[in-house]
């Protein structure tokens, strides 16, 4: 399996997943053509892109869904809280929905998909877990909290995607509203670094090589602060093969292969 973070952060959002056989988008919040410009970028064929999956329907995760479904001719698959939302927030009424349950796995070609509820301020908002073969991909951005399913189910992961959004002092200190420092520290907010690293070690396995860190705050985080964390818990711990990358706002990270050593 490959995979690529194209783009993560408030801006826009949206990840390509592949097994070689199927290949599939997770969310839709760059712009068409950005979309299709970072995919050449990072060597990827957006020809190939038969699916778009959808973890919630904020703006940065959504806003180019229409435009990317009708250039790829790709099926959209999402639960039916995220299509209620896209379709009240994009004005999208006629978009050809595929309706998974969460909870529940099911197919894309030959991989297999399975969402869980994880705690964010969206109407059902999810991660994923991708499975071909014998290699499983896991996927949990905007979190605000880290719970008991999230933890099961990344749990024998070969690579994850972990939002480490911001440091709690520089959050605490940011010049940002009041209250919008409590939404995102809140428990359907955003995951701070130390939580990243307390999850990545407490599903980190024999089979995990790499975690990619996502969703990075521009203002209230640094990614060397963000990598140093995340690594400093996994050593702690003795999980001296599992790297850890960092993900962008501003172009695609880079990509990641099951066959790599």
């Amino acid at each position: 399996m490959r995979f690529c973070v194209l783009g993560s952060g408030s801006s826009g959002n949206c990840i390509y997943v592949s097994s070689g056989t199927t290949s599939l988008l997770v969310d839709a919040g760059l712009s068409g053509k950005e979309t299709l410009r970072r995919l050449a970028l990072a060597g990827l064929d957006h020809l190939s892109v038969k699916a778009i999956l959808l973890t919630h329907e904020h703006g940065d995760h959504v806003g180019a869904l229409g435009i990317l479904h009708r250039k790829l001719k790709a099926a959209i698959y999402a639960n039916s809280g995220t299509i209620q939302g896209v379709e009240s927030s994009l004005g999208e009424k006629s978009l050809p929905w595929q309706v998974f349950s969460t909870g529940f796995p099911f197919q894309v070609g030959d991989i297999a998909v399975e969402p869980f509820t994880v705690c964010h301020d969206g109407l059902d908002p999810v991660g994923f877990t991708f499975t071909s073969g014998d290699v499983r991909i896991g996927i949990v951005t905007d979190i605000g909290m880290v719970t008991t399913v999230v933890r099961e189910k990344l749990k024998n992961c070969s690579a994850l995607v972990v939002e480490a959004n911001h440091d709690e002092k520089m959050l605490k200190d940011a010049q940002r509203p009041w209250a919008l420092k409590q939404r995102i520290a809140g428990r359907q907010g955003h995951l701070a670094n130390s939580g990243a690293a307390e999850l990545v070690v407490e599903c980190a396995g024999p089979k995990l090589t790499k975690v990619f860190l996502a969703h990075l705050s521009s203002d209230c985080n640094e990614p060397e602060l963000a990598v140093r964390t995340v690594n400093d818990a996994l050593r702690g711990r003795l999980f001296d093969r599992v790297s850890v990358a960092l993900t962008y706002a501003d172009r695609p990270s880079e990509v990641w292969s099951s066959l790599d050593p």
